[in-house]
């Protein structure tokens, strides 16, 4: 499933493209996805002007004049595609390709969908954030109410895994495997510790790898999986810098010639892979 890193990119292609746009055509070409889509969805797109968006957590807000927003959920295996319509001589709907909008400035949106675990949403922008699927996320990693004392007092008490802990949308919203594994190691922090034994000196270490971690990502356009690419068709290419996720038995990036370092382990946690080096992360 894309994480934050993914979801920014994707989210800011679409603000790039459509911001400022007036939807001329608003096509569904199923009537659900993994949850029925919302009753009069196209006709309220029709004629709408996209007024700017928002990523909350791994979800897309998509805020249209009259005061709707419109949220977008990637799932397993959303992706979303961007068209110029003025730069190809034709356009076709694409297998599995269940939403489609183009504008009157010559833009075009398709929602591919193959295993329809992903979402399209209508809601009022002022109760976004009493939407069911947003109102118990946590604080966004990369904004000023995640710090260390709201990370602690998320862990006081908890014996469940750190890992597990990090996951937990409610606690931190966005984070996902990948990036997990990627900050427990820059944390020196192991992934099987319970979270409510963690320090505060531990906890600070681990905000700021977090932060650091997803604005690497970002900028690199998210990590490319399965099947992710970015809205213009692009691959990201963070997956090149990670340090431990899927690199089990190699040597550990940190410690290489250490004695006693068995290098990056993999288990598994809540049916999840857990990339760590069990030398550096204590």
């Amino acid at each position: 499933m894309p994480e934050l890193p993914e979801v920014e990119t994707v989210m800011r292609g679409m603000r790039a493209h459509l911001e400022g746009h007036t939807i001329v055509r608003a096509d569904l070409r199923r009537p659900d996805l993994r949850w029925a889509m919302p009753p009069g969805l196209a006709d309220r797109l029709r004629g709408a002007q996209v007024q700017d968006f928002r990523r909350r957590g791994k979800y897309i807000l998509m805020r249209l004049d009259g005061g709707d927003s419109v949220l977008w959920h990637l799932g397993m295996s959303g992706r979303i595609h961007l068209t110029r319509l003025d730069a190809v001589e034709e356009v076709s709907v694409g297998p599995h390709e269940h939403v489609v909008i183009e504008t009157e400035q010559g833009c075009r949106l398709g929602l591919v969908d193959p295993r329809r675990f992903g979402a399209v949403d209508l809601m009022p922008t002022a109760e976004e954030d009493r939407h069911r699927l947003l109102a118990g996320l946590g604080p966004e990693p990369l904004e000023a109410g995640f710090t260390t004392r709201c990370l602690q007092d998320a862990f006081a008490g908890r014996r469940t895994s750190l890992k597990a802990a990090l996951l937990d949308q409610r606690i931190v919203a966005g984070l996902g495997n990948i990036y997990v594994c990627e900050a427990l190691f820059r944390a020196g922090l192991s992934p099987e510790r319970a979270a409510g034994t963690v320090s505060r000196p531990a906890i600070a270490r681990l905000v700021t790898a977090i932060r650091a971690v997803l604005t690497e990502a970002i900028a690199a356009g998210g990590s490319s999986l399965r099947d992710y690419v970015q809205p213009d068709g692009e691959l990201g290419y963070f997956q090149h810098n990670w340090r431990v996720y899927g690199r089990e038995g190699e040597a550990c990036p940190e410690c290489p010639g250490k004695p006693g370092c068995e290098g990056v382990r993999r288990i598994v946690q809540s049916g999840r892979s857990t990339f760590f080096c069990p030398s550096r992360q204590a």
